[in-house]
């Protein structure tokens, strides 16, 4: 009976496990690029949808393989790490705000939506509300920073002029995380980077 219970318990971890775990990467998404730069350094990072792997150039086959699965499981441990739910969401949009702008933007509500295919981020002023796209999840905490602190600042500044640009001045990674998103976008012709046309503005 013990074992039976062992058996299980043992099963029903497995299973929440399964559930929070993030979703398996399609191998037909991995690219390798090979470098002769590199000596001994390997390294990975998402590309939107897609993961890139820096490898030495004379790196043999089987060698790949083994560094691509090891970096595979180091990038879905540390985005697992970092996904944040609603609730963390917004704590983090009310840390950002003191940080940076002073607590003048309160959010009412802050979430995840999966609607969002034009966007990085939107808000509605009226009612406080600021959205976030699901294609952000996964990507470096500092790009999701900025994303959140470009609507908290739409929420004292509807428009993208001078008075706006000037809240975000504060924010040490502005020009790296706009970088980023633009290779993003490039790459993978998704959503443009929040102050370009009407891509992030407040609803």
């Amino acid at each position: 009976m013990a074992a039976e219970r062992d058996s299980q318990a043992a099963a029903s971890r497995s299973a929440a496990a399964s559930a929070t775990a993030p979703a398996p990467i399609d191998p037909a998404k991995v690219e390798v690029r090979r470098s002769a730069r590199r000596s001994r350094t390997v390294s990975a990072y998402r590309e939107g949808d897609r993961t890139i792997v820096l490898i030495p150039a004379r790196m043999s086959h089987s060698e790949e393989q083994r560094w691509v699965a090891q970096m595979l499981d180091k990038l879905a441990a540390q985005e697992s790490r970092r996904m944040l739910g609603d609730d963390a969401l917004e704590a983090k949009a009310r840390e950002l705000s003191r940080a940076y702008l002073g607590g003048r933007a309160v959010p009412g509500n802050v979430r995840w939506v999966t609607n969002q295919n034009t966007r990085w981020g939107s808000c509605t002023p009226s009612e406080r509300t600021i959205r976030l796209s699901h294609r952000l999840q996964g990507m470096p905490e500092y790009v999701i920073d900025y994303v959140l602190l470009h609507e908290l600042a739409h929420l004292l500044v509807p428009d993208h002029g001078p008075r706006f640009w000037a809240l975000l001045d504060g924010y040490p990674r502005t020009e790296r995380a706009r970088g980023y998103l633009e290779g993003v976008a490039s790459a993978a012709r998704l959503p443009h980077v929040p102050g370009q046309g009407s891509d992030c503005g407040a609803d």
